[in-house]
């Protein structure tokens, strides 16, 4: 495959993933007929990014009113949509109008959730800037904010228009970042396609380096992985529960450390302990959690923790929107690429599997 050749990739009927080096170009081409104003939602650090989206949307017509936003999770709040919803109002939205959202996951979760609350939804476009972005939170139809008690429990389910990867975009993103990224599809290698834990094993070094050949197809296999589960399971009544593999452990991290941690960071250290919480329930051997270290290790990713008890955590875990009534549900492991659930585990066996990821 050329570097300039773009990878579409359906989600569905409902839309497409375009990946490749300069697609945030082709915005306009998703601009819905009728359309005549745009809110371009971006972190305020990097306006830069929006630029080329700002223009090309401008140099096809539109009004582009622009809304910069906190960086990361400080973005996911009430008060920062209630800025954009006063922006659309005072501009005049209507239903034919959209949102666009340049940035990273939390940019794309507000903009989605904004645009599907604004007069009971408006169409929304999203250009993820970072690989956690392209990888996940992009994808998929979520959106959401964060509320004192937890991650994304307010939010609503939302397709957008279309979904626009642009590769040249990571050049400007920090390491750190990227490699927390990855988390993500590190998870689609152990939860559906193995290829893309052989990826990173190989060579963690080029999977980590914006532009190689490498990074590209983790990125593009990842999001085959998430197009093919939310296709069939948008509104996670079943199936797409699975992409949340070490997530209720990584959630009750983020409130912990109010949201200083990266999201990557966290779901790595969720899924080590999902995987040790397989092992204890008798799903895997000890082989696959190792490989979880490992491969997590390789990209300097976290694999333990150890700055709150269990029972800090308990609580938030008790959260988590998997739980049904009093009843948690963790997704786990029955082998590689054999995603299950684990309904109402003892609160011994919980406590054994955090045990046992305590640096």
């Amino acid at each position: 495959m050329s570097a300039e050749a773009t990878t579409v990739i359906s989600v569905g009927e409902d839309y497409d993933v375009l990946v490749g080096h300069g697609v945030s170009h082709e915005v306009v081409d998703l601009v819905p007929v009728g359309a005549r104003r745009a809110l371009v939602v971006h972190p305020e650090p990097l306006a830069r990014l929006a630029d080329p989206v700002v223009a090309a949307l401008e140099g096809a017509g539109l009004e582009v009113i622009t809304g910069p936003v906190p960086d990361a999770e400080a973005a996911k709040t009430i008060d920062v949509a209630a800025r954009l919803w006063s922006q659309m109002g005072q501009a005049e939205f209507t239903r034919t109008d959209l949102v666009v959202g340049v940035g990273g996951g939390s940019v794309t979760d507000l903009a989605g959730f904004v645009a599907a609350s604004w007069l009971r939804g408006v169409p929304v476009i999203h250009v993820p800037t970072t690989v956690l972005g392209m990888v996940d939170a992009a994808v998929g139809g979520k959106t959401g904010v964060n509320t004192a008690e937890g991650k994304n429990l307010v939010g609503a389910f939302h397709v957008p228009v279309g979904v626009l990867c642009d590769l040249d975009s990571l050049k400007t993103l920090p390491p750190a970042d990227l490699r927390a990224g990855l988390a993500e599809a590190v998870k689609g290698g152990f939860i559906a396609d193995p290829a893309i834990l052989e990826l990173v094993e190989a060579d963690p070094d080029d999977a980590v380096r914006p532009g190689s050949p490498r990074l590209r197809e983790v990125i593009e296999r990842k999001i085959r992985v998430k197009a093919q589960v939310v296709a069939a399971d948008l509104l996670e009544s079943h199936l797409r529960e699975i992409l949340n593999y070490g997530h209720t452990l990584g959630h009750a991290i983020e409130h912990h450390e109010h949201y200083r941690m990266r999201h990557g960071e966290a779901v790595a250290i969720g899924m080590v302990f999902a995987a040790e919480l397989s092992s204890r329930a008798g799903r895997i051997d000890d082989a696959l959690v190792q490989r979880h270290r490992d491969v997590l290790a390789a990209l300097r990713l976290p694999t333990g923790y150890a700055d709150a008890t269990f029972d800090q955590l308990y609580t938030a875990m008790r959260r988590d929107k998997k739980s049904r009534g009093s009843l948690l549900r963790f997704v786990v492991l029955d082998g590689l690429a054999q995603p299950a659930r684990l309904e109402g585990p003892s609160e011994g066996l919980l406590r054994a599997a955090y045990a046992a990821i305590g640096r």
